[in-house]
């Protein structure tokens, strides 16, 4: 190497430097990340190789680790034993690990050869002004040092080598070849950094000459908040007259310069030529600088590097250096008391900051052109300051732990992200800036100082008319036509040009050049701004290693929601789950899947949760609304009025000084605008926590979309149906259930507050009221969970019409409702507040046409196991003779209730379809009423069905057909069926005149009805006959014109009776026959007094009216 590299025939040109430096230093990010993930394998029992902890191996590998680098096989064959019979297994499982490490190797020899390389050259170093160089030599000094200290981490490096050694050497004869130097390296490694101290001997100067070229930069950079705020940093309001000015550095590429990288530098730099800090005073003052901002560095992702007690243990054994451990030590108190009061004042101050940055350019976006480096700056500060309290606050070395917690932090990452959103929207808008600087700035300048370069050697003129002539050649309608641009070449060139003109004995040196390399720095950075926005987006502001702190990741996004002013910078955290792909490298593809899903349930996790707290704050709301809606219940102003009567009539209230109820409406009157309600909170934190939600449509993740208003939409609905049900308060046990109209009001204050959600978030409400509300029209929602149709449609029959057969409860068509009667055992429940007009209409609003088809379906099918009943009295009528008349009669009656009930249900239907589509229901209206009346049955069938479902009534009822049609049975012939409904209806008919004989057959001309519900015989009559006859296709009106002259006969033979207990309401029960008349379509009054007297109707009315003077009095 020595003789090659003589400076005598060495020619640096011919070293490709910059090549080797790309090439190195991505391969060195590779060779980390593959060795990181063995580390954590090794340290992760489940993913640990199985042959490290397999217990018929412990002995062998404990064997090699004692014995390793030397291999022995021949006199321990009893230990290898069990080796011997995987040893195939072993060489395929642990050869990825095994080579990953001979990499490592082969990286270190190409390292050491570009190191001694340069040394050769005599490559002259500074920052400012050949900043590619510098950086990229610096960057594979740590990259290196930082890879040979995380490979001595892992325990498990010798027993991986020596067990694949030792397979190979038992399959093939022979040790792998690249052994010895592996097992040798790994043993000269044991101790990385004192290794290294002393491999780093001869290259000192061109490291030393490297750091110190920081003393402009770092300094600089690592200043205090207060220096920050006195400079107005980042500001671009605090001087207007300059704000459209460029902002210009002479060291451009240094000002967005990672401030973590240069720490890294510094110290790893420092600790490697350590002889530097005795000689030179710059030198000391910046490692000091350096080992005062920090306790511990990153080596790579999570793993970190404690400074002080590492470089105290390397000095403490190095004669003279005494000095240097005092001063280590005087550092690591001032880190410990001062870097986090300093770090946390600087998060303080880049919040504000970056706040005013970011509102102004999304007022001005066209500012992104001057003042690109500023948001560049910005995103790198704030980047810094982010990556330092992450690592230092999960490594915590002091008892006081405040200046770790920022509860803050995701405001500074929301800016950084609103930033990152501004750069990459108006990314044309910088190009098409930076395409006319470069063109119509750069170019001249760069040409000038061509021209007055007193030598300029063929090749690096060449290199420096393709710069000039490949910036004139741009043109701002490039931009317009969308080209896309590449200067890669370019900026490669230039790095190519410092590595020429940066050796000793160059024709053309940069060091005496130096406005030469500022200005291609500056140059550089405006290509960047042209082709490179993404990639210096990454580089300024990649924040993907919160992927490797995950606990303290979910921490802060917990703290962020619980602190209400911050909730609405939530939405920074799924954002930054975008960064996790970009800390993959193609030399390790197999962490691609696990850091995917990793981001996938990361950023799922945070949605969901600020759904869930943006639900759950709506759903106090919304219970706030209807506790208010509550109040205006008409129930509630009963003590109003009572209280209004007693002031009235002077009566004196039972208690002295009782407090006057609040009326609704108090908590809207502010007598103080400071005065803030729980109301006002709950809003306040969620129209917070809204604007994140709202703050993007969706986001990319890993080839995955994302949309936070979904979350939200799917939240709120899974809220809603189980409060929406929640409302009913249904109660099983006790059959309590809310009264419809109560039920409504609620919903519909619940279904306000969620209509204003509209006001913070972008998402269509609508399709939620949609999704829910339908959902509760049917008998079970989308997870199979019961409805509020399931839930009333099984109260009104299971608890309401059963207390209603039971004679507990009566239906008065005078006032449209059931109503309790008083008997001895009182009733839970008021019939009569759930089943009036404006209940049934408010029932029908909350159900639907579909859930009143439900309930009239339900209705219907217990109609028809009454009528399955009834024909087998019928079919049995002369054998069973007066024995089954009370039973026939009864459950006539009760399908006569429930088709009351239904009639109600459909009236209520029809009036609330009337005002929300009076134009399709008249529609159907009209089209029912002009059925012609030779229409085919089917036909009209499925008119009467569309009727039906619009809630009007029509002459033969659909649902009750189909439900009897069901019954049809397959042994009895439709002739004998069609003869059983016959003797059901003759059955009816003769039975009649027994009601005369009960004692709550009297009609009450208060209620217009009878109290035991045999009004109701009048409906069941019509509606049962014409549901039968159409079945069995017989005519309708003749077979009621015998029911009406058979009951009409047997009726007028109880006007001949003389028994007074037989006849006690006769009057009553003749009344029935003018109710059958009345609610038949197919039945007139002339036909009635064909049959039966009119004078004997006009008389029994005024019987009964009379009768029902005295008893009203």
């Amino acid at each position: 190497m020595s003789a090659t590299l003589s400076r005598g025939s060495l020619q640096p040109g011919q070293q490709k430097l910059a090549e080797k430096f790309t090439i190195l230093n991505d391969r060195g990010i590779g060779m980390l990340t593959r060795v990181y993930n063995i580390k954590k394998a090794c340290g992760d029992p489940k993913a640990k190789p199985s042959y490290l902890i397999d217990k018929n191996l412990e002995s062998a590998v404990k064997f090699i680790v004692r014995k390793f680098p030397a291999v022995e096989t021949r006199n321990n064959n009893q230990q290898l034993a069990q080796l011997q019979k995987e040893k195939s297994e072993i060489l395929k499982n642990l050869a990825l690990y095994y080579f990953t490490f001979v990499d490592v190797m082969e990286f270190k020899d190409h390292v050491c050869e570009l190191l001694n390389t340069i040394d050769a050259c005599q490559v002259f170093f500074d920052i400012t002004v050949n900043f590619d160089l510098t950086k990229n030599y610096l960057d594979l000094v740590v990259t290196y040092t930082n890879l040979m200290m995380l490979l001595s981490r892992i325990e498990e490096r010798k027993a991986i080598i020596g067990l694949y050694n030792y397979a190979h050497e038992m399959t093939h004869g022979s040790s792998d070849r690249e052994y010895p130097r592996l097992g040798q390296m790994i043993v000269d490694y044991e101790n990385p950094l004192k290794k290294m101290m002393e491999e780093f001997v001869p290259h000192g100067k061109s490291l030393s000459d490297a750091l110190l070229s920081l003393q402009m930069v770092y300094p600089r950079r690592n200043l205090s908040a207060d220096q920050w705020r006195n400079a107005q940093l980042l500001s671009l309001i605090s001087a207007p007259s300059t704000m459209l000015n460029p902002a210009q550095s002479d060291t451009m590429p240094c000002e967005y310069l990672s401030l973590d990288a240069m720490e890294k530098w510094i110290v790893f730099g420092f600790i490697l030529c350590h002889g530097v800090l005795n000689s030179d005073q710059a030198a000391l003052s910046l490692w000091k600088l350096a080992l005062q901002s920090s306790t511990c560095l990153c080596l790579f992702r999570d793993e970190v590097f404690h400074i002080h007690k590492a470089a105290e243990d390397l000095f403490i054994n190095i004669r003279g250096y005494n000095k240097r451990v005092n001063d280590i030590k005087e550092c690591k108190e001032q880190a410990l008391s001062h870097a986090g009061l300093m770090h946390r004042e600087r998060r303080k101050f880049l919040r504000s900051a970056l706040k005013e940055l970011a509102t102004v350019l999304s007022d001005q976006p066209g500012l992104l052109g001057p003042k690109a480096l500023f948001v560049f700056m910005a995103l790198s500060f704030a980047r810094d300051e982010i990556i330092w309290l992450l690592r230092h606050a999960d490594n915590i070395q002091k008892k006081s732990t405040d200046d770790f917690i920022d509860k803050h932090i995701a405001e500074l990452i929301f800016y950084m992200e609103e930033l990152r959103a501004h750069v990459r929207k108006y990314g044309p808008v910088m190009q098409r800036y930076y395409v006319q600087y470069l063109s119509g700035f750069d170019a001249v300048v760069l040409n000038e100082l061509v021209q007055n370069l007193s030598v300029c050697p063929e090749d690096e003129s060449i290199i420096m008319s393709s710069f000039v002539n490949t910036m004139t050649s741009l043109g701002v309608k490039q931009v317009e036509d969308g080209d896309v641009f590449d200067f890669r070449g370019m900026r490669l060139d230039w790095f190519r040009l410092q590595a020429y003109t940066s050796v000793s004995k160059a024709s053309l040196g940069i060091a005496d050049h130096r406005e030469l390399g500022k200005m291609m720095n500056t140059i550089i950075f405006h290509t960047k701004m042209v082709d490179s926005l993404v990639e210096m987006l990454v580089e300024t502001s990649d924040l993907s290693i919160f992927c490797f702190y995950s606990r303290a990741f979910e921490k802060m996004f917990q703290q962020c929601l619980e602190l209400p002013s911050q909730s609405r910078h939530s939405i920074s955290f799924p954002l930054l789950c975008t960064h996790f792909m970009s800390c993959t490298h193609e030399l390790c593809p197999e962490e691609r899947h696990h850091i995917g899903d990793r981001s996938l349930s990361l950023c799922n996790m945070f949605l969901d949760e600020m759904a869930k707290q943006a639900r759950n704050l709506i759903t106090d709301i919304c219970t706030e609304q209807c506790t208010l809606s509550d109040q205006l219940l008409p129930k509630h102003c009963a003590k109003t009025i009572s209280q209004a009567v007693n002031k009235k009539s002077k009566k004196q209230t039972g208690k002295k000084g009782e407090p006057e109820r609040e009326k609704p409406g108090v908590e809207s009157m502010r007598k103080n605008r400071l005065l803030v309600t729980n109301l006002d909170k709950l809003h306040t934190a969620l129209s917070e926590l809204c604007f994140s939600i709202n703050y993007v449509p969706n986001m990319v993740i890993w080839e995955h979309t994302f949309t936070p208003r979904e979350y939200l939409t799917s939240h709120l609905e899974i809220r809603f149906t189980k409060s929406i049900v929640g409302m009913t308060m249904y109660n099983q046990a006790t059959q309590e259930i809310a009264k419809p109209s109560e039920l409504l009001t609620s919903v519909r204050a619940y279904m306000t507050v969620l209509q204003s959600i509209e006001n913070y978030v972008q998402i269509d409400i609508t399709r939620v009221f949609n999704n829910v509300l339908l959902q509760q029209t049917q008998h079970l929602d989308s997870h199979g969970e019961p409805t509020i149709t399931s839930l009333y449609t099984n109260w009104y029959l299971e608890t309401l019409l059963r207390q209603v057969s039971n004679g507990h409860i009566a239906y008065f068509p005078a006032m449209k409702a059931f109503v309790n009667l008083p008997t001895e055992n009182e009733l839970t429940f008021n019939a009569e507040e759930y089943s009036d007009i404006s209940e049934m209409r408010s029932l029908s609003e909350l159900l639907g046409p579909y859930g009143m088809k439900f309930l009239s379906e339900s209705l219907m099918w217990h109609i028809s196991s009454q009528v399955a009943e009834l024909k087998v009295r019928g079919s049995h009528v002369i054998c069973l003779g007066v024995t089954a008349v009370d039973s026939v009669l009864k459950r006539m009656t009760i399908i006569g209730v429930i088709l009351s009930f239904r009639s109600l249900a459909q009236e209520a239907l029809r009036d609330v379809l009337s005002c929300h589509i009076p134009f399709l229901v008249s529609s159907v209206e009209d089209f029912k009423d002009h059925i012609p009346r030779e229409t085919d049955m089917k036909v009209a069938m499925n008119v009467y069905e569309l009727s039906s479902a619009a809630g009007l009534p029509c002459e033969i009822d659909p649902a009750l057909v189909v439900a009897l049609s069901s019954q049809k049975s397959e042994n009895i012939s439709p002739e004998e069926e069609y003869k059983i409904a016959c003797l059901l209806m003759v059955f009816v008919a003769v039975s009649m005149p027994t009601l005369a004989s009960n004692v709550m057959s009297q009609y009450s001309p208060a209620i217009e009805g009878h109290c035991n519900n045999i009004h109701c015989l009048a409906k069941a009559i019509n509606q049962i006959a014409a549901a039968l006859f159409t079945i069995h296709k017989g005519s309708i009106e003749d077979r009621l014109k015998e029911f009406l002259a058979l009951a009409s006969s047997s009726l007028l033979k109880i006007g001949q009776e003389t028994d007074k207990t037989t006849t006690r309401n006769r009057e009553s029960v003749y009344l029935l026959l003018d109710m059958i008349v009345q609610e038949s379509p197919f039945l007139t009054m002339d036909l009635l007094e064909s049959c039966f007297p009119y004078v004997l109707l006009r008389n029994a009315y005024h019987a009964v009216y009379k009768q029902s003077v005295p008893s009203s009095t």
